[in-house]
């Protein structure tokens, strides 16, 4: 097979949109909701035909192994997401497939075998989000403890990764994590030299390794002006690297034909029904293991944290969400990782209403 020359995530539409979470019970909500996902198999591959169809760019998974407990255990319920990448490769045709990875739990050499087979059956369409590592109750499960120092472990583990992906002459690697002996990894990859790769980051040290790794960084935001700031640091993290990666915020959404039915809804799934012991075990440990977010954010928007994990919220009519992404590319995110509370309920309503309105404003072909 010829390696490819574009990839979704290179080329093509000036702003990108892709699903996230599909994989995982909730997507990123945690609720009681009566629509609430449950990652059906065949309801994942009617989503992620949809966004092929419509021309979304990528469709990116969580990678989970523990649930946050609750009523609903959220996220107990998740698909392996190499083995998850290489089943729909041969469902869809134009999207790319993300897998997540923590790099703690999946070695390198695996990963870049597990990650060109993905590349090879898409044809190029594979991506890699690479997690540094925060759930220890999920490292629990493997007998593994956190290094002090994740994101130095992850420099070595990626360079491992790219090296090995290269499908070249064998090689040894002795760093501070890891001692290999004559590491080999062909065939290499389809995309030259690898796969696109992001990581969802927001600590100091995640934005130098996203910036130094990675093609993009996922991040969170509380405020625009929280965003203005967020992306000036992490452009002047990507140009003292040398590098050219792209910014891009994770969102959930809830699209409906008035601001009231908007509203409603979201109050209803993060706020009436949310499952509240899920949301408050998710966010003590968000907050005392990982820096994914602004720390003000865990006080100010628990209805966030129930909503979509504590993302960024766009709820309203296809017109207020359409405004509402023009202005987040105005300022300078790259594009969007879209959850919804059940994406096969509401793709479709949000493909053919606000995409066009895109199209208009011609951030999107």
């Amino acid at each position: 097979m010829s390696r490819v020359k574009s990839h979704p995530m290179r080329g093509g539409n000036a702003f990108k949109l892709g699903v996230f979470g599909a994989n995982a019970d909730g997507c990123l909500s945690i609720t009681n909701h009566a629509d609430r996902w449950m990652a059906d198999w065949d309801d994942v591959v009617a989503a992620a035909q949809m966004a092929d169809r419509a021309g979304l760019d990528f469709f990116l998974p969580l990678a989970r192994w523990k649930g946050f407990g609750g009523d609903t255990n959220a996220r107990h319920i998740s698909y392996e997401t190499f083995t998850f990448a290489a089943a729909l490769a041969g469902l869809t045709e134009q999207i790319a497939l993300f897998s997540t990875v923590h790099t703690l739990i999946v070695p390198p050499v695996y990963a870049a075998k597990a990650l060109a087979t993905v590349d090879h059956a898409s044809h190029g369409r594979a991506g890699l989000n690479i997690v540094c590592g925060w759930n220890q109750p999920e490292f629990d499960m493997f007998g593994l403890t956190k290094p002090d120092q994740v994101y130095d472990q992850g420099k070595e583990w990626f360079e491992i990764l790219t090296r090995t992906l290269e499908g070249g002459a064998p090689f040894d690697y002795k760093g501070d994590y890891f001692d290999l002996k004559g590491v080999s990894g062909a065939p290499g990859s389809v995309q030259d030299p690898h796969p696109v790769t992001l990581s969802a980051a927001f600590s100091p040290p995640g934005r130098d390794f996203a910036a130094s790794a990675c093609d993009c960084i996922f991040t969170t935001f509380n405020t625009h002006e929280d965003a203005r700031e967020t992306i000036a640091d992490f452009r002047a993290r990507v140009e003292k690297a040398d590098s050219n990666a792209g910014v891009f915020a994770p969102v959930h959404v809830v699209c409906r034909p008035t601001t009231q039915e908007a509203e409603d809804y979201y109050t209803a799934y993060a706020v009436t029904e949310t499952d509240n012991a899920a949301v408050d075990q998710h966010m003590a440990m968000k907050k005392s293991m990982s820096g994914s977010h602004d720390p003000k954010a865990y006080d100010l928007y628990r209805k966030r944290f129930a909503g979509g994990a504590g993302t960024y919220p766009l709820i309203g009519t296809p017109e207020q969400i359409a405004d509402e992404m023009i202005a987040l590319h105005d300022l300078g995110f790259g594009g969007l990782a879209l959850s919804f509370v059940n994406p096969k309920y509401e793709l479709p309503y949000f493909l053919d209403r606000v995409l066009p309105l895109l199209k208009k404003a011609g951030i999107r072909t």
